[in-house]
């Protein structure tokens, strides 16, 4: 169809995301919670091991430590999550979605979005992921910050590069760990891509 591959003015496109984003902000003050915890939620149940702490969140949200430390203490108090200290890293803290944080998850108001993008056909699925891959990375790279990819799409990892480890099979070249199948699946704040 020529319809499909024509020009496109950049704000047509840009027009609706902003309203779409705005529309799912709007249902983010649901469940006791504000668009920052929700966001911290969804990074939290993202993220591998080795980025599940303030740091790292407040780096992927781009916000102060002071909205992040007050985003903790609100979810932690709500028992949304839990804050442990690191096993052998004394300042070090890590953060875990509770049983209750999880549920929560299952009620998120993005879930609406993602069953309407699930709705769209398949080549539009893609040409949409693909599209929207290019405008994340390109603003990743214009703000230089970190990509918080996925293991399996970056740089250091090795495909079974552990295979006898029960803890394996894959492998972090970076942080010399091993990375079971769920691990490779998560966001990592020392991402790099490949």
């Amino acid at each position: 169809m020529a319809g499909d591959d024509e020009d496109v003015a950049p704000e047509m496109i840009v027009w609706p995301l902003e309203r779409l984003a705005r529309l799912v902000r709007s249902r983010e003050h649901d469940d006791g919670l504000n668009p920052a915890q929700w966001e911290a939620l969804r990074y939290l149940n993202r993220a591998n091991g080795y980025s599940n702490s303030p740091g790292a969140l407040t780096q992927y949200l781009r916000a102060t430590k002071g909205t992040i430390s007050q985003t903790v203490m609100a979810l932690e108090r709500k028992g949304f999550i839990t804050k442990t200290e690191r096993i052998g890293q004394k300042r070090s803290v890590s953060l875990m979605l509770t049983p209750r944080g999880r549920d929560a998850l299952t009620r998120d108001p993005w879930k609406h979005l993602a069953e309407g993008v699930g709705s769209l056909g398949g080549k539009t699925r893609r040409r949409l992921a693909k599209g929207l891959k290019e405008l994340l990375a390109s603003e990743i790279a214009r703000g230089q910050v970190k990509s918080f990819g996925l293991c399996a799409s970056c740089r250091f990892f090795r495909e079974k590069g552990r295979s006898a480890d029960p803890a394996g099979p894959h492998q972090c070249m970076l942080l010399d760990v091993p990375l079971s199948k769920s691990d490779s699946q998560r966001i990592c704040i020392e991402h790099e891509p490949a």
